[in-house]
């Protein structure tokens, strides 16, 4: 299924400085889900040309075959880690579009190359595949690797840990089974990333999908029992290393941005809440010596509300939690994006040093109590959630809605789903001006762009 070029991609870039000089995106690739599972998931084309006519609106719509498989994080089959050294695959085009079904566990394989804006339904990974060669459901995170296709899983077939990765081969789709091979003791899982200069492995922590897929659960939360660790793996050996523990009040540690310049050995990583305040937190872990450490960088605080205005999960704590959901790091490694989809705030740090971000800049969009508009809008509901940055970090798109059930919990009246593009001025700050917003029937949950984004690749050289 798999095309063999006579040369590598021309989407692939050896060194994150390179790739930032890319082409300017005009397609951007988006899920969608139906929260009440009686209508298709689609994968969504939007056009991001700023000079079409078309500019922020729907181009192209694929439906899933099924119902209820709620697409949540997706990626590219192969991208610029292809061009390391040590890379199986150096000729494979980025042409496929991997979407993970988080409910169903299936996951889907769309061909982008025939007519990119109407991508089609190739192949289809069952449950059943997954389960019997990896002993995994619930894919969740797709990253493309020198070797293969990386994909994070929560659990096992029966919801239960341990959760953990297994691998896709880029030639045929086929589960080559679970990556580690002697996993220590990690038993959660969420997200996955990597110093490939380095040989590490990084693994954050969510929660089992019983743990999860019911929405927040009050006792697991104030017992303290969501992910609160990230662990370190020796990559080429698939062998647990190190485990670092943030602390039991640090709950759900869950998206990892690596340094893209593959000779720093650091990276940050967002915590959704704090048991002590409702804060979220966003934390830099870094080598030092032969071992990894983590230290907090920023603390973004919870916002005092009346009661009667929040969600009943909310009103005995009266105030409002950011609930960190995204992060992203632009390909300068300069530039820190949050999104704190509580409180309704997108937030923008400079992190050239990366022990002392510095505020540079901050809009809001929504918020359980807010609800602020955009300059487009009436008053919007959700909040900045998943954040994709073009590569030469210039503009940030966003999209407003978690998890159905979590959506429910924290958005009880109902989300209507956005999509919104913020551009980022070069000496720091964001404008909402010269951007888009646009509204969807369905939930929208994630982004990529055409030909590589932020958070799609990584790299071998400087």
């Amino acid at each position: 299924m798999a095309t063999t070029l006579l040369r590598p991609d021309q989407t692939f870039y050896p060194s994150p400085r390179l790739a930032a000089k890319a082409p300017v995106e005009t397609l951007a690739y988006m899920v969608t889900f139906d929260p009440a599972r009686k209508e298709p998931d689609g994968l969504v084309t939007v056009d991001v040309d700023p000079k079409s006519k078309g500019f922020g609106k729907q181009i192209g719509r694929v439906d899933a075959p099924n119902v209820g498989d709620e697409f949540h994080h997706f990626g590219w089959n192969v991208c610029s880690s292809s061009l390391c050294p040590y890379a199986a695959h150096p000729h494979l085009e980025r042409r496929y579009l991997l979407v993970p079904g988080l409910r169903s566990s299936r996951i889907y394989v769309f061909d982008v190359k025939p007519d990119p804006k109407h991508p089609k339904l190739v192949h289809t990974i069952e449950a059943r595949e997954i389960a019997d060669r990896a002993g995994y459901s619930r894919p969740h995170t797709i990253h493309c690797g020198p070797d293969g296709i990386y994909v994070s899983a929560l659990g096992n077939p029966d919801g239960d840990a341990p959760g953990g990765v297994f691998v896709i081969d880029h030639d045929t789709f086929a589960v080559k089974g679970r990556w580690e091979l002697d996993r220590g003791p990690q038993k959660l899982a969420y997200d996955f990333w990597w110093h490939l200069g380095y040989d590490t492995a990084i693994t954050s922590e969510w929660g089992t999908p019983k743990m999860v897929e019911g929405g927040v659960n009050p006792e697991i939360l104030l017992a303290g029992e969501y992910g609160h660790k990230i662990h370190i793996w020796d990559l080429p050996k698939r062998r647990h290393r190190q485990e670092i523990d943030l602390g039991k009040e640090y709950q759900m540690v869950l998206e990892l941005r690596p340094a893209h310049d593959p000779s720093k050995a650091y990276g940050f990583v967002g915590v959704v809440t704090s048991l002590k305040d409702l804060s979220a937190s966003i934390w830099t872990w870094y080598l030092d010596g032969s071992s990894y450490k983590i230290e907090k960088v920023i603390d973004i605080p919870a916002e005092p509300a009346d009661p009667e205005v929040l969600p009943p999960l909310l009103q005995g704590f009266k105030a409002v939690p950011p609930l960190v959901s995204d992060i992203n790091l632009s390909l300068d490694d300069r530039w820190l994006y949050v999104s704190a989809w509580g409180t309704g705030e997108f937030l923008q740090f400079d992190v050239s040093d990366p022990f002392k971000p510095k505020k540079t800049g901050s809009v809001h969009l929504g918020g359980i109590v807010r609800k602020a508009a955009h300059q487009t809008s009436g008053p919007l509901n959700g909040g900045p959630q998943m954040v994709e940055l073009s590569r030469d970090g210039k503009r940030a798109y966003l999209t407003n809605s978690l998890y159905a059930s979590w959506d429910e919990q924290f958005y009880p009246e109902g989300i209507k789903s956005w999509a919104a593009l913020i551009n980022a001025k070069p000496e720091g700050g964001l404008s909402l001006d010269g951007g888009f917003f646009t509204t969807f029937q369905q939930r929208t949950h994630q982004i990529h762009l055409e030909a590589g984004d932020a958070s799609s690749d990584s790299y071998c050289y400087s």
